[in-house]
């Protein structure tokens, strides 16, 4: 049959050309024997222009060979049944072809392949489309973002990916909009602003397609925005739905009268805040259930007793959101952390599978979100199965399975007078970054960072809002924060480590743990061959046998990665795609990219391929992570206003304390440091607004920027004095 785009789609009740059986724990996997996948032909055309629609996602296991959505399939498993690459071979898998990626920032997305096309976007929103097999650029969009936006963004200017449409291709730009370009040229052909422009919304999360309609979400709950995910009409971009995520101020109409209800868990005036609750990544369709999912993030400010003096769950914040799909209006709702103060967004991934449990297949919803707990939901319902730990955490003991709520340890609430520790810190046990699931195994693949922070708030008439800038309501350093971390026995402040898991979430246990190098989250895909693929901070992209854990291969690529893979075929041969740079460049890495500061690239691999990167350094480029600040001038008093206004104004993007913990560059190895006239030139007025550091001149007060320079050279400089001290 043809769709309405001219091409070839595949019937929806096509057979599957693999039988996925799935496992009761990772103890007694399902054994699938491993099957030649069937490669369909569904286009006569070279470049069928993104010829995706229902019939051709629902049976996409039809076709092992394409990687038509940033998951693969609705599930969002990333789950390939391709075994061309497998643990006999995998060792003769080298570099196929690269593309120099003109941006640099963070590089989120997992390549889309299409009938012989390959679509990513890069940081600032841009898309480019290759021929597959040899990496010829095929178009590029890019959607001119104004460079001010990166003011709010609180996460660096990333985006994770398109959506393949009916001959069109969806993307949700950092500044709002929702885009649609003609898959063969990259043609704008439709677009609309999805957000208020005179509110710091931002998008970067990829957009879903369900049944003809364009979800998407939004993020800003750190500014002063309300969270909403909306529907539109993938062919003409009119909106078909929109879910608001937490309430407004009583009376207005956007208020249903399930908003009403979740007004009640508030208290005080909230909405003058925006109230935050963006659901600003994960979006999961179930066709089984015919329900979309999201999770949401924080509330405005994180610090409860200025957000809702007097306490309260504050629904929805924190929270998995389940619609039903046609008409977006509510189905079911779990709070996983009622009334959160630590930025435990719960937007992180979530996906469907079956899983055999006590006896019985149980089709089931899955996360790990930051919390630290791995979630098992019942997929229709939203009934809790399980949850148990699956990284080291303080800040609850367990999850009541009879009410769903966790048991908190009080230790960790924090008030203008009290400070906590709490683990893991605002990043999370596990983030945005893609885990992965295979059937085979029965195995979750999680990426996981170890880490702790300090809480305060802020007295609450000091607490105003301002435009723009981060209204967390909390302080991360404070006398009382650093007398917690010097008792005996006291978490290690900041990061400590990261790690690929294994984890069975039937058991709900560990499995096994490939400890990184280097700390740093990065996203994963699995296969039918056994084989986890994973990138990390160590400048390495490499593969693990999916049931023990051990490496089995590795490549440079001369970046540090965050994205997760995919994998697909061209007349049989089997690639792996992964788009890498982050922020900085691995230890003792050389700038190689002329593009990109950050080496950013698309790499594709294949069996027996033998090409290279460059190994000469560009002009100029020095080896990356080099501690070598000036010394500190300023007073005592300017280091300790600057750490105040740091954390007020660059926190948010720089990281906590002047250590990066996102893709922004880390401030302590800034050349800038070496003159406060650089400094100032950028910070006051705005030398780097085209790579999205605009002026903050504005925003901060007199003395300010100095202040935040003096600091940063202060960290620099202890952060050299424990580097020397290293034996």
């Amino acid at each position: 049959m043809k769709n309405k785009t001219g091409y070839k789609t595949i019937a929806a009740g096509v057979a599957l050309s693999l039988v996925l059986a799935t496992s009761g724990t990772a103890q007694t996997p399902a054994q699938t024997p491993a099957q030649a996948p069937t490669i369909r032909t569904v286009t006569s055309h070279p470049y069928a222009a993104a010829a995706v629609d229902s019939a051709r996602l629902l049976a996409a296991d039809a076709e092992p060979g394409t990687w038509m959505a940033a998951g693969r399939t609705y599930s969002e498993q990333r789950y390939s049944p391709l075994t061309g690459i497998n643990k006999g071979n995998v060792s003769k898998l080298g570099l196929a072809w690269s593309g120099d990626i003109d941006t640099e920032r963070g590089q989120e997305s997992t390549p889309v392949v299409v009938d012989g096309v390959l679509y990513i976007t890069t940081a600032w929103s841009m898309v480019k489309a290759y021929d597959a097999a040899s990496g010829k650029p095929l178009w590029a969009y890019d959607p001119k973002v104004d460079r001010a936006t990166g003011q709010v963004a609180c996460c660096d200017v990333v985006n994770r990916g398109v959506a393949a449409w009916k001959g069109k291709i969806y993307l949700g730009a950092l500044d709002g909009r929702l885009i649609a370009v003609d898959g063969k040229t990259g043609k704008v052909a439709w677009q609309i602003q999805t957000t208020d422009p005179t509110q710091p919304y931002t998008i970067t999360q990829v957009p879903r397609i369900v049944k003809g309609m364009v979800i998407i979400g939004n993020a800003g709950a750190e500014y002063t925005c309300r969270g909403y995910v909306s529907a539109y009409d993938a062919a003409t971009g009119k909106m078909k739905w929109r879910f608001y995520t937490v309430p407004a101020a009583p009376g207005d109409p956007t208020n249903t009268p399930m908003l009403e209800a979740a007004a009640k868990t508030w208290h005080g005036d909230f909405w003058k805040y925006g109230g935050g609750g963006t659901a600003w990544d994960t979006i999961l369709y179930d066709p089984k259930t015919d329900l979309v999912y999201f999770g949401t993030g924080n509330g405005l400010s994180w610090s409860q007793d200025i957000r809702s003096p007097g306490g309260g769950d504050n629904l929805f914040v924190a929270s998995v959101i389940a619609v039903h799909a046609d008409t977006g209006k509510y189905a079911w709702h779990f709070q996983e952390v009622p009334g959160d103060e630590w930025d435990y967004d719960v937007t992180n991934p979530l996906m469907t599978a079956d899983l055999k449990i006590h006896g019985a297949v149980r089709h089931v919803l899955m996360q790990a979100p930051k919390t630290g707990f791995f979630y098992v939901w019942d997929a229709k319902t939203g009934k809790l199965i399980s949850a148990d730990k699956f990284a080291p955490l303080n800040w609850a003991s367990k999850i009541d399975l009879k009410t769903g709520r966790p048991v908190e340890n009080p230790a960790v609430r924090y008030t203008e007078t009290k400070a906590a520790i709490v683990q893991p810190a605002p990043l999370g046990a596990h983030n945005w970054h893609p885990m992965a699931y295979s059937p085979r195994t029965g195995l979750v693949y999680i990426p996981v960072t170890e880490s702790s922070t300090g809480f305060q708030s802020m007295a609450a008439k000091d607490f105003a809002p301002k435009d723009r800038v981060y209204n967390t309501g909390t302080v991360a350093f404070s006398d009382k924060i650093t007398a917690l971390y010097g008792q005996p026995g006291a978490l290690g402040r900041g990061n400590i480590r990261s790690y690929l898991e294994a984890y069975d979430p039937v058991a709900q246990k560990v499995v096994w743990r490939a400890p990184d190098q280097d700390y740093g989250a990065h996203g994963a895909m699995v296969t039918a061959s056994d084989l986890v693929f994973s990138g990390d901070w160590s400048g390495r992209f490499s593969a693990f046998d999916a049931r023990t854990g051990a490496k089995l291969w590795s490549a440079p690529v001369q970046a540090d990665v965050v994205a997760a893979p995919s994998t697909y075929t061209i007349k049989g041969v089997q690639y792996v795609a992964l788009l890498v740079g982050a922020r900085g460049l691995p230890p003792g890495q050389v700038r190689t990219n002329p593009l990109s500061a950050n080496n950013s690239r698309l790499l594709v691999f294949k069996l027996g391929a033998t090409a290279q990167l460059p190994q000469a350094a560009v002009a100029g480029a020095v080896a990356g992570k080099v501690l070598d600040p000036p010394l500190l001038t300023g007073t005592n008093e300017q280091v300790i206003d600057g750490e105040g206004a740091y954390g007020r104004y660059c926190a948010g993007c720089h990281g906590q304390g002047g250590t990066a913990d996102k893709s922004i560059p880390d401030l302590r190895y800034a050349p800038a440091l070496n003159s406060l006239r650089s400094w100032n030139s950028i910070v006051l007025d705005g030398a780097r607004a085209d790579k999205g550091m605009v002026s903050f001149k504005k925003v901060l007060a007199e003395g300010q920027a100095e202040a935040i320079y003096h600091y940063i050279v202060s960290q620099a400089n202890k952060a050299k004095a424990t580097e020397q001290a290293k034996p």
